[in-house]
């Protein structure tokens, strides 16, 4: 378990040099476990059933996450009504409102090595961010961990290059999304019910969090389909810079050490780091491709399309929809 340390803010911890594990994906999280609706995707988990929130807390917090953040996703009201953050420019507008609390401020976008859906790069993102008043700039979900390490070591180049200075925090997605286009996984015609074979493995995790700390990464979480496994991971991975386990590693051996007691002398022989580390799953599934084609239907920026209704959409708009959707395929 980490030491009982003094209280300090995070961007305290973080000029001190200090590796920040994040948490992981609530929504995803509580809606497999029955909380959430997917769709609206709205916290109402959050007051109906407070301690199935608590609990996944609980299970963040054992696997080795130093910062819990609310369970408020989809709770704004222009969230509700209108649409999503994709462009630099409202979070910039969200920096500067945030500067007025004299706290410190975080920001992070939905974006890949392409930019913001206007086109902006991703190091002028992070520059308009630093700018505008954060002091960690970042970016999380819609592309799995590798692109979004590539994603922040072009917001940290573009930093530096201007001169300006920043901390810097990615919280990818669970999932592999090498075919995703400049908008991310939400395009895949797997989202959101059968992203389950396109999930990283515990040692997929290991690399990444190796990946993101190489790059100067210093708040390391996750976002969709981050389970608690895979944060402790995270800690794992970086417990020899970090001075200590998390508690969940108690009940897990390093890099399948554990299974030095199997009963089946073939799978005691996985009880190494190499083999894992170097173990191409099988899917099981022998008709599946290994990448898909993105949707899209050549609509972005805030188009009608893309508004949030209040309402559920009607059997007429469904059945429009269905119809197109055949077309473009």
């Amino acid at each position: 378990m980490a030491p009982a340390g003094s209280k300090k803010n995070i961007l305290q911890r973080l000029d001190a040099g200090e590796i920040i594990i994040g948490d992981g994906g609530f929504v995803f999280a509580l809606e497999k476990r029955g909380y959430v609706k997917a769709g609206p995707w709205t916290p109402e988990a959050a007051a109906e059933h407070r301690e199935a929130v608590r609990q996944l807390h609980r299970e963040f917090l054992r696997a080795g996450s130093n910062v819990m953040q609310t369970f408020t996703f989809y709770a704004s009201d222009d969230k509700l009504e209108n649409k999503y953050f994709e462009h630099v420019e409202e979070a910039e507008w969200a920096v500067q409102v945030l500067k007025t609390t004299n706290k410190p401020v975080a920001a992070t976008l939905c974006i890949g090595p392409e930019g913001d859906l206007n086109g902006v790069s991703p190091g002028d993102c992070a520059v308009r961010l630093v700018k505008a008043g954060a002091q960690i700039v970042g970016v999380n979900s819609h592309f799995d961990p590798m692109t979004c390490v590539k994603t922040v070591k072009m917001m940290k180049e573009g930093v530096e290059k201007a001169r300006l200075k920043a901390h810097f925090m990615i919280q990818p997605l669970a999932y592999h999304t090498p075919d995703c286009n400049r908008q991310g996984f939400i395009d895949l015609p797997e989202f959101p019910f059968s992203l389950e074979p396109r999930t990283l493995t515990r040692w997929d995790m290991h690399r990444y969090a190796r990946e993101a700390y190489n790059a100067g990464i210093r708040y390391i979480g996750g976002c969709c389909g981050f389970e608690p496994y895979h944060i402790r991971a995270l800690s794992e991975e970086l417990a020899p810079e970090r001075g200590f386990l998390p508690a969940a590693s108690e009940k897990h051996g390093n890099w399948g050490s554990g299974l030095e007691m199997h009963t089946k002398p073939w799978v005691r022989a996985r009880a190494r780091r190499d083999y894992w580390e170097n173990l191409k799953p099988a899917s099981g599934q022998p008709l599946c491709p290994s990448m898909s084609t993105p949707d899209g239907w050549g609509i972005t920026k805030g188009h009608v399309d893309l508004m949030q209704q209040k309402e559920a959409t009607s059997q007429l708009q469904l059945k429009a929809l269905f119809e197109k959707a055949k077309s473009s395929h």
